[in-house]
Order: structure tokens, then C-alpha cells, then sequence
């Protein structure tokens, strides 16, 4: 049997805001944005060539969702971005505005720091150590 997680939704408060951060500042490709019958956007994103998972952005739709929005991991990271160069792509997303909450630094794993959306979610850029 074969598995595989392939789509995320990411509460957001806009669709156009949180597909220009994500695709304009972090970099990631456009898959989808279609209009659904109902008004809403059917919106995926996806790191530039990778084969993980794709976020579904998800405008919040009331009250609750939007409470959720920016925190649906609890406050921990909640996301994990792989990279190949991370000097690279860190220095990419600094130039655009990207938030980092800390300086890069080297752990037995790789090279990693903590960045913010513009909802407040947290996600570690890495790229992992060789070996």
C-alpha cells in the first residue's frame, strides 16, 4: 500500500494576502486558484520543486476560524520547510520581508531558523546536515 500526506489547509484571513507571502516572499509555486461555486477559492501552494505536502489556503469563514488562524499549531512550530541551500533561500526571503525570529544556527540535524507568517504560524527553514 501507498500513502502519502498531500495537502495542508492553512487557515488564512485572504486568499490574494496569504498566496503573495507565500508565493511572492517564501518563494513557493501556485498549483491551483480556482473559483468554487460557492464563492470561495480553491487556492494551493507548494515549495518550488519539492515533493512534500501543498498547502490548501483556506479563507476563515467566521468566527472560529478565524480565532484559529495563526495558531493552529498551539504555538510551536508547526511547519518545516526543506531546502538545499539555506544561505540561499534565507537570504531570499529576508530580502522580501520574511520575519525570522531568530539568527540561523547549526544543529546536529543541519542548519535552521524560525520564521513567521504574516497570521503569526511559525516555521523552521532547515537544511539538513550531511550524511
Amino acid at each position: 500500500m501507498f500513502q502519502s500526506l498531500f495537502l495542508v489547509t492553512l487557515v488564512v484571513d485572504d486568499y490574494d494576502r496569504a498566496k503573495d507571502f507565500y508565493c511572492g516572499a517564501v518563494g513557493f509555486d501556485c498549483l491551483q486558484d480556482d473559483i468554487q461555486p460557492d464563492g470561495k477559492r480553491w487556492v494551493v501552494v507548494k515549495p518550488k520543486g519539492g515533493d512534500g505536502a501543498a498547502f490548501l489556503l483556506a479563507r476563515a469563514a467566521n468566527d472560529r476560524q478565524m480565532a484559529a488562524m495563526g495558531n493552529q499549531a498551539g504555538g510551536r512550530v508547526g511547519f518545516f520547510i526543506k531546502t538545499d541551500d539555506f544561505a540561499r533561500d534565507h537570504a531570499s526571503m529576508l530580502a522580501k520581508g520574511v520575519q525570522f525570529l531568530e539568527a540561523p544556527r547549526h544543529e546536529v540535524y543541519g542548519t535552521v531558523a524560525v520564521f513567521a507568517d504574516p497570521y503569526g504560524n511559525t516555521f523552521d527553514l532547515i537544511e539538513h546536515a550531511a550524511g
